[in-house]
């Protein structure tokens, strides 16, 4: 009798060891099926160092930047208290943040999530904006005093290496094509703060109760007009040509990231 309830007592802990070597060996399909229908890649060690470095660019440069930006005083081109209602230290202040997050994530290795790539992704296109509408539209008409330490840093270091480091960790996941028009927000909603802004007299400057010269909807140019001189073309052409300019550079960046990716 002894024997058989021991070998019962056996037979039943035997069951539940496969039971619990089943449960386990699941979980693990399901994380593993997880993570393929995810298309999830660890950054490799080098990457995770490098793109460490390059989010600590951003977050001083940005951080020094934008400091030296409000110490300047109202005086100066984008400088004083009302620093703070540009897109450019806007959108410094967000890929700021954006870097501090990611870094945090890769010094605890913790899991990029889709959803977060996406944010960094739209972070990292608004500020190419930032860099290129300074250097393209805004340095030419401003002359040799655009190029400042806090304009320099703003407008051309956090950019390129907020750039860099998008594509150093672009390896990480798959942004589908269609999540290209998310970069539009980040400008409709400024063009909407602007447009506020002007309509109740916002000083964005002594006296200029507009950010910057493409959104002066009391132009010449008007909204759809057009004009020898600045801003040469309506605030909503501008805003258009801004917006499909995005959505070009955006389409791009991701294109790179998937050839880097399957590289």
């Amino acid at each position: 009798m002894a024997i058989i309830v021991s070998g019962f007592i056996k037979g039943n802990k035997y069951k539940k060891v496969i039971k619990i070597n089943r449960i386990m060996s699941t979980k693990r399909t399901v994380k593993s099926t997880y993570y393929k229908d995810e298309k999830y890649k660890s950054l490799k060690p080098i990457r995770k160092s490098i793109s460490l470095v390059f989010k600590i660019i951003v977050i001083l440069s940005a951080v020094v930047g934008t400091f030296l930006s409000y110490y300047a005083g109202r005086d100066s081109f984008m400088g004083g208290s009302v620093v703070f209602m540009y897109f450019t230290i806007q959108s410094n202040i967000a890929i700021a943040l954006i870097s501090v997050i990611g870094a945090y994530f890769l010094c605890t290795n913790k899991r990029i999530s889709k959803l977060w790539y996406i944010i960094k992704f739209v972070g990292t296109v608004s500020i190419t904006l930032t860099g290129v509408v300074f250097g393209l539209v805004l340095a030419p008409t401003l002359g040799a005093q655009a190029w400042n330490i806090q304009n320099t840093l703003t407008h051309l270091v956090v950019p390129v290496a907020a750039v860099i480091d998008f594509f150093v960790t672009s390896s990480v996941l798959i942004i589908k094509k269609s999540s290209v028009f998310y970069v539009t927000i980040p400008p409709i909603l400024y063009a909407i703060y602007a447009g506020v802004g002007y309509v109740r007299g916002w000083e964005f400057a002594k006296g200029i109760n507009y950010p910057y010269f493409f959104l002066n909807w009391g132009s010449n140019a008007g909204a759809f007009g057009f004009t020898n001189e600045l801003p040469f073309m309506g605030s909503a052409w501008w805003i258009l040509l801004l917006l499909v300019f995005l959505l070009i550079v955006g389409y791009c960046y991701l294109t790179i990231a998937d050839y880097i990716r399957n590289k």
